[in-house]
């Protein structure tokens, strides 16, 4: 039995369900905005999790004890409009069914993608990218800083900057132009992290387990993910990674103790590798639909087998 716990319309998450309804693997939907009409109800009783989970769409309550795999889309539960608009019992309900659901993905045995500890390291990317760096990745050179000076005597040495957040807030991350440095002064209020600009090619990275999907990204925008907003080109192709980089990549994923994540790399023209960022819960979606590579099968696999 697998669990999948998150928005059953969420794009990764639907890919996810379809290749275990696709594969015949029995499971359960957890619908966070749900909680309402889902329960999860367990206890932990000389060493072992005991309890019931109560799926949506009509799935029948399961044994926890049963279950061979998590896999976890999680969006903040105090977002959900249904704790935005709802009243403050709703939110206490709401509150109260995430923390049991989120401390059994922490202890529950067999294949997990992701518990939250091993995705906190996402949280703080400067620290991240100190774990990259022992992996043995390179990382381009980072300045994070509310000092507008510090930012001009970086940029006087490195020339190109890019700058995006340092938590794992997603943002857009762009090129520190003239126009951009004049607004220099309002980073004051909040540090923003600078990253010397590495030319090459965008890699796509996606680790399942010991499987390694590679996805090649050209595109002429500084974000490829915004090329839509920004007005420019961005191809997506299949690819396989020179050398051992499968290999290496493999270590980065497992030494974060992940089972799934997206590597984000730039491959320069001499060989070089930079590591950006691992995103422990990666919207593999647009990859898989645009290169046909089996991303959310070896998921499903890899929950199977736990």
């Amino acid at each position: 039995m697998i669990a999948v716990c998150g928005i059953p319309s969420d794009p990764p998450t639907a890919l996810v369900i379809a290749a275990l309804e696709r594969m015949g693997f029995p499971h359960v939907v957890l619908y966070q905005r749900r909680f309402e009409e889902t329960s999860v109800d367990l206890e932990i009783s000389g060493g072992e999790i005991r309890g019931l989970l109560s799926g949506d769409h009509g799935h029948p309550s399961v044994d926890c004890s049963e279950v061979t795999g998590i896999y976890t889309r999680l969006m903040d539960w105090r977002l959900l409009p249904e704790v935005r608009d709802g009243s403050d019992e709703a939110a206490e309900r709401c509150r109260a069914w995430h923390e049991t659901l989120n401390d059994w993905i922490e202890i529950a045995p067999g294949c997990v993608m992701n518990r939250a500890a091993a995705s906190a390291s996402n949280r703080s990317k400067p620290y991240q990218s100190q774990l990259i760096r022992r992996a043995g990745f390179s990382v381009p050179e980072t300045l994070v800083t509310n000092d507008p000076d510090l930012v001009r005597d970086f940029r006087a040495r490195h020339g190109r900057l890019i700058y995006k957040s340092i938590s794992a807030v997603r943002s857009v991350v762009r090129e520190l132009d003239d126009e951009a440095a004049r607004r220099l002064r309002l980073i004051r209020g909040c540090p923003v992290q600078f990253q010397r600009y590495v030319p090459g090619t965008n890699v796509r990275v996606h680790v399942v387990a010991q499987n390694v999907f590679a996805t090649r990204v050209d595109t002429d925008q500084v974000d490829y993910r915004y090329v839509q907003e920004e007005g420019g080109r961005t191809d997506f192709f299949a690819w396989e990674l020179p050398g051992d980089l499968a290999e290496r990549c493999r270590d980065l994923v497992s030494g974060l103790g992940l089972a799934l994540a997206g590597v984000d790399l730039i491959l320069t023209d001499d060989g070089e590798a930079y590591c950006l960022e691992v995103n422990p819960s990666p919207g593999f979606s647009c990859y898989e639909t645009r290169t046909a590579q089996p991303i959310s099968h070896a998921v499903a696999l890899a929950l199977q087998r736990g």
